[in-house]
């Protein structure tokens, strides 16, 4: 249980930097005197970040194991964060958020982590804890950052009476904490998980108790196998939603019902809270649906949240008042991420020696979903 806690909450610590700077993008846009079109360039290169990134950290976990990946990819996100505030032009902030988006890689690390210390018929449930645990960080930090930090922060400048602009000042300062969080954690994670049940991946291949494969055998083996472009291809329409939704929902509600950047945040952070339980949920009905049906009770579970998914979204796209908006992006995240509790329910069936590759592969999907809406 040790390695499933350091597990969700190195991806929630990730998610909490990578999306840090999301609630914000209206402050940004205003003090730099960018286009909408240059936000959304941003938010593609933060999406994009973990394209190859992803499916290659599959490949590392098969050979080095997910505590060292792990910390990597914390460490790796958490110090440009911190340097959020010294962007000044449209491409310094799409080759920030690049460099954060590399965070993205977390997810592959968590699914490994958490395949490798779970039995297949309750991989399901565990994926979608962990996973759904994890991607919580993307509601908490637009509570955290937009309407905590930045007011806060806000007020602290306004009452010092600095010569500079109180809301730039606030807004380059508050991915700060979410970035030191991440580095701190890196140095627990080292030296306090386990890789395995059974020890940490060094130690056994040390011993002889692991062969030792190159990083092409695991690749080759992985995407030459079809189901594993199905199960991408699948992954991409609910988690490529969710990365899409998360980086857009703030700006959404500020624009088109004239919220505040505090009141937007808080609003729009709901759909990131459902992952308190909804993928969960969704990996823990996969896990019964198999009990009684086996695969198929698995598929069949899962073309249910697809299918409700895309009604839900539908529904919130015309959604003309604030109260009727909220409810319907609440159903709608509820099904989104269901559908990908579900999908990671089938992923440790594909190929169980070579789980991380599969998950890195099929994680990928999630950067080529993410466009201007």
């Amino acid at each position: 249980m040790r390695a499933f806690h350091f597990a969700w909450i190195s991806f929630f610590l990730v998610f909490l930097a990578w999306f840090s700077i999301a609630p914000l993008l209206s402050e940004v846009q205003e003090s730099l005197g960018l286009t909408k079109e240059q936000i959304w360039t941003s938010s593609i290169c933060s999406v994009a970040g973990g394209l190859v990134t992803r499916c290659i950290m599959g490949v590392l976990c098969d050979i080095y194991g997910a505590r060292l990946m792990s910390a990597a990819v914390l460490f790796t996100c958490g110090v440009p964060t911190c340097f959020t505030g010294l962007v000044n032009t449209s491409v310094g902030l799409s080759v920030l958020r690049l460099v954060v988006g590399i965070g993205g890689s977390a997810f592959v690390t968590c699914q490994y982590w958490t395949s490798t210390m779970f039995t297949r018929e309750v991989a399901g449930t565990a994926n979608a804890l962990a996973a759904g645990w994890g991607n919580l960080g993307g509601g908490v930090t637009l509570i955290l950052t937009g309407s905590i930090l930045f007011p806060l922060l806000e007020w602290i400048y306004r009452t010092a009476g600095t010569s500079m602009d109180p809301s730039e000042l606030a807004w380059r300062t508050s991915c700060i904490l979410p970035g030191l969080l991440c580095i701190g954690f890196t140095f627990v994670v080292i030296r306090s998980s386990d890789d395995s049940p059974k020890g940490n991946y060094q130690k056994r291949k040390r011993l002889g108790l692991m062969q030792k494969d190159s990083a092409m055998s695991h690749l080759k083996s992985a995407v030459t196998d079809l189901n594993t472009w199905i199960l991408l291809i699948q992954y991409g329409c609910c988690f490529g939603v969710e990365l899409t939704t998360s980086n857009a929902i703030a700006l959404y509600f500020k624009e088109e019902f004239e919220l505040s950047t505090a009141s937007a945040a808080a609003v729009g952070s709901v759909f990131g809270w459902m992952n308190l339980f909804c993928r969960g949920l969704g990996g823990f009905l996969s896990d019964v649906s198999n009990a009684y049906r086996g695969m198929r009770g698995r598929l069949f579970w899962q073309h249910v949240t697809f299918f409700l998914e895309g009604v839900f979204i539908i529904v919130f796209s015309r959604a003309q008042t604030l109260i009727g908006a909220i409810a319907a992006l609440m159903t709608f995240s509820v099904f989104v991420q269901a559908a990908e509790g579900s999908t990671f329910g089938i992923v440790p069936y594909l190929n169980p020696n070579l789980t991380g590759t599969v998950s890195g592969v099929i994680g990928e999907s999630t950067r080529r979903d993410i466009e201007p809406v």
